[in-house]
Formats: C-alpha cells, sequence, structure tokens
C-alpha cells in the first residue's frame, strides 16, 4: 500500500460500520486526512486493485466474504458545510444528511429538507442520486467534486452524472469529496417545520430504531415496492434472525444475529415470491458489496 497521512488499516471489520450489523471485514480501510491524500494514494495505489466509498453503511449488505481492495471512508475533514449565498450550500462528500438540512434551515435556504430522512452522507447521495418524499438529489445539486480511481479530480456539472432513478454514472472507484446544492429562501420556521413532518411520517411508517438498511427495493414504473411485498404474502417472512419488516414490507431487518447471507437469501425469497404473484421482477435499491463467506 502507498504511504498515506490519514488511517490505513488492514483487515479492518465492517459489520460495525453499516446499519445491518453484518458481514465480513475490509481487505483494507483507508480514511484520507484530506483530499490531497486521497488523490495522492489513489494515484500511487496499484491500477488493479478495487476501491469503493462508504458513507454511514445505510444502504448496503457487505457479504461475509468481506470486501476487496480498498474501503475508503471520508470522516471529519469531510463533513464541513459552507454557505456560499443565499440559496446555495457547498457540502463536504462525509456530511450526514442531518448536518446538510440543520446548515440550510439556518442560513434559511428551503428545499433541502427531504435529505433529513435520508440516513446516509453526501457522497452516498450524490452516487446513489438518493431522494425521498418526492424529491431527489438532481433537484438541488449544481456540481460535485470527484477523485477518480486514478487519482485525479475532477468537478461534475448535474448533466454529466447521468442521473436515473437512484442512480449515477459515476464510474467506479470514484469517491465524492463535495457536492455544491441550491435550494430557495425560505424562512427558518417553515423549513423546520417540513423537517418535523418528513420525521413524523418516518417515525410513523418505518422501523426506525432496528437494524436495517433502509428501502430494500426500487419502487417499479407503476407500483410501490412494499404494495408488491406484502400483496405476495411476505410481510414478517423469515430467514434466520433475518426478517421483512412487518412495520414497512419494503424494509429487511437482522432481528440479532443474522448473517448478510440470511438477509440478502430472504431478499432474492422476495424477489421471487412477487415475481410469482404479480409477475413483477423487483430491482434491489440497496447495495449489495464484497464476495460470498
Amino acid at each position: 500500500m502507498p504511504p498515506v497521512r490519514g488511517r490505513l488499516t488492514h483487515g479492518a471489520p465492517l459489520a460495525p460500520l453499516v446499519w445491518f450489523k453484518s458481514g465480513g471485514a475490509a481487505e483494507w480501510l483507508f480514511e484520507p486526512a484530506d483530499v490531497a491524500d486521497l488523490e495522492t494514494f489513489l494515484y500511487a495505489l496499484d491500477p488493479s486493485v478495487p476501491v469503493m466509498g462508504l458513507g454511514l453503511g445505510s444502504n448496503m449488505i457487505v457479504r461475509d466474504g468481506g470486501v476487496p481492495g480498498v474501503v475508503v471512508r471520508l470522516g471529519k475533514a469531510f463533513a464541513k458545510v459552507e454557505r456560499l449565498d443565499d440559496t446555495t450550500l457547498k457540502c463536504g462528500g462525509g456530511a450526514p444528511g442531518i448536518l446538510v438540512t440543520s446548515q440550510a434551515r439556518d442560513a434559511g435556504i428551503g428545499g433541502l429538507e427531504f435529505m433529513r430522512s435520508i440516513p446516509g452522507t453526501v457522497g452516498g447521495f450524490v452516487r446513489m442520486n438518493g431522494g425521498a418524499y418526492g424529491r431527489e438529489v438532481k433537484d438541488v445539486l449544481v456540481e460535485a467534486e470527484v477523485v477518480l480511481r486514478s487519482g485525479e479530480t475532477r468537478t461534475l456539472a448535474l448533466g454529466d452524472l447521468g442521473y436515473t432513478y437512484r442512480h449515477s454514472g459515476l464510474p467506479d472507484g470514484a469517491i465524492v469529496v463535495s457536492a455544491t446544492f441550491r435550494g430557495h429562501p425560505e424562512e427558518p420556521a417553515v423549513v423546520q417545520a417540513e423537517m418535523d413532518r418528513i420525521a413524523a411520517a418516518r417515525e410513523e411508517s418505518q422501523p426506525l430504531r432496528s437494524k436495517t438498511g433502509g428501502s430494500t427495493f426500487k419502487n417499479p414504473e407503476g407500483h410501490k415496492a412494499w404494495q408488491l411485498v406484502d400483496k405476495a404474502g411476505c410481510r414478517g417472512l423469515r430467514r434466520g434472525d433475518a426478517q421483512v419488516s412487518e412495520k414497512h414490507c419494503n424494509f429487511l431487518l437482522n432481528l440479532g444475529d443474522a448473517t448478510s447471507a440470511d438477509i440478502e437469501g430472504l431478499g432474492e425469497e422476495v424477489r421471487a415470491k412477487v415475481k410469482a404473484d404479480s409477475g413483477v421482477t423487483l430491482e434491489w435499491e440497496i447495495q449489495r458489496v464484497g464476495v460470498s463467506a
């Protein structure tokens, strides 16, 4: 491995870093000191070594055999939020949604409230075109700064990202180090009220205090994934300690000691039952990374 100024750990367990609390280790976990440290490391790293970014681990299954290559996790140095003007914030790739929305509220910027409900970081939002409650990243993104697998830093405008539903055209190994979002002028009290409304809706409908990965499947055209799962008789379905949530059928839960194989296998069983029941093929929204044990 090339020398670093940040922290580079061999065989780092990833289960503590992801919401499902399951899965294997990273061959290498790199927490860069700053953008220059990340650039230098990736430039010097053997091009054959795979690289993957990790945010808060909320939308991810890490398979039990772990993740080969390098997992990059952005720390506090990448979690700053800066106000550029009356409607625009520049946010570090490691900044969580709750920080972005709090800063937007304090700055009198509306339109970013939906990020409050996504349990992830800016880097993940940008890569996955994260969204909720009728809005998504493509509606507010101006540009993103990314460090490519080659170590080159590039600024990409909205049109460069090839956004579709929960997907971007970012190349493998690219790490989002910052993003600029633009909202609209709004009274802080109005922004707070909208965030409170979203928080209440999540509390009512989602299993928030569970070991879960968020929405499991993408909503197919003309359908809601949870309704298809429920109609196929999968509410509460179990495989070991993995369970389809009884509160929200598009969430999978780790009730205790589920392996990632249990969780992913349960998801595949749900997909098969939905296909047999309705003819619809559900697509995974949760990222599944690494190798099986």
